[in-house]
């Protein structure tokens, strides 16, 4: 489901998600949410304070985020995405989710170009899969359980992103010890990427990776697909940057 109408924006005191255009389909901010944290500040503890994030509603509704005190709720409809406002290259994110519905889907873009084509609901980039434990037992394909690593923290392209799996299910990347959470409870993702590689940490373990990213500098996408989740913590730290080619930049949205 597209959006047609005037950009609009709302800025909130813990984060900031705001509005763009895309050709006739008008991108526009939801909530504010999230910390961007200075590597910088880190290593010299400065008094630099955290910049907050600026979010852009993509193709979903107005009501589909929304927040309520610390925590960014998710309805799951219509399935889209919402952007960061700049693009990262470098970074480690930390993310808290949770599922609220049964077989729960979502998840995070990184390295997105945030423009899904015609037609689509989602854009490029690498997914950091993120579904309910429940998942595979309602979608049993030929009286067959899918395995649990479909919905523990899997990794993979899409949109034409090319990426090397660690751990490979096909093309995709599979976590190699089951750490999720199911629904009601709290999950912790810290997704590392540095120049085409990423690594995740779930619930304090790093147990899935992928590396040679066909596309690494974009921007991030929270996910709405079918079902709703709850966000909380999210905080992006950046690195500094690498040698990285136009080919392997997402383009700029303006």
């Amino acid at each position: 489901m597209r959006i047609f109408q005037k950009e609009w924006a709302m800025l909130l005191s813990v984060t900031v998600l705001t509005s763009i255009t895309r050709d006739s389909c008008a991108q526009g901010p939801v909530i504010k949410f999230g910390k961007e944290v200075n590597s910088q500040k880190i290593f010299s503890k400065s008094k630099e304070k955290d910049k907050t994030l600026l979010w852009i509603n993509v193709n979903t509704a107005p009501d589909t985020w929304t927040l309520q005190k610390d925590i960014l709720v998710c309805s799951g409809h219509p399935i889209g995405v919402m952007r960061s406002e700049k693009q990262y290259e470098n970074f480690i994110l930390h993310i808290e989710w949770k599922h609220i519905e049964p077989g729960g889907n979502s998840g995070v873009f990184v390295w997105s170009n945030a423009t899904p084509p015609e037609k689509a609901n989602l854009p490029n980039g690498v997914e950091v899969q993120m579904l309910e434990l429940d998942w595979v037992n309602l979608n049993k394909r030929d009286g067959i359980t899918p395995p649990i690593a479909y919905v523990h923290g899997e990794l993979f392209g899409v949109g034409g992103v090319k990426t090397l799996p660690d751990n490979p299910r096909g093309t995709r990347s599979k976590s190699i010890e089951n750490r999720c959470k199911g629904r009601g409870e709290w999950n912790t993702y810290d997704v590392v990427c540095v120049d085409g590689v990423i690594k995740l940490s779930v619930n304090g373990k790093f147990v899935n990776g992928i590396s040679q990213s066909s596309q690494k500098k974009g921007y991030l996408c929270l996910e709405s697909e079918g079902g709703q989740i709850h966000f909380r913590n999210i905080k992006i730290v950046e690195l500094p940057s690498g040698v990285t080619s136009a080919e392997q930049t997402a383009p700029e949205i303006h």
